[in-house]
């Protein structure tokens, strides 16, 4: 397959990661061939690495899923105060943190959020 693997952090009750799904799967891209990697964020976030890549390409506002659950239980002015660091630290502890669905391309490109214009400007 000329397309890159892509390594895909969802969530199965969200529906906009639903949404990225249904049109990866238009795209061509399936676990069955190889040419999707499934994560559930909840269970395995994305790794500190892999955040601080997210954080370089996308900016560290874009990473926060700020209408979940867990950043209202911290509150916008508890994360504000993080520096880099300690957000890194706290998104990789809690993957409902995280904006989903989060995207990592083989060639390193970061997708947050599903826009199917970004990400067929990243994946096509």
């Amino acid at each position: 397959m000329s397309q890159p693997p892509l390594r895909l952090y969802s969530y199965p009750a969200c529906g906009t990661c639903r949404k990225a799904l249904q049109w990866l799967a238009q795209q061509g891209f399936s676990v069955q061939a190889g040419s999707l990697e499934l994560v559930d964020i909840t269970r395995t976030p994305p790794s500190p690495a892999e955040l601080r890549q997210a954080m370089a390409a996308v900016g560290r506002k874009r990473l926060f899923n700020t209408s979940g659950q867990s950043y209202r239980a911290l509150g916008s002015t508890a994360v504000a105060a993080l520096d880099d660091d300690q957000a890194i630290a706290a998104l990789a502890a809690d993957g409902k943190l995280i904006k989903r669905p989060f995207a990592i391309t083989a060639s390193g490109a970061v997708l947050v959020g599903f826009k199917p214009e970004e990400w067929q400007a990243a994946l096509g």
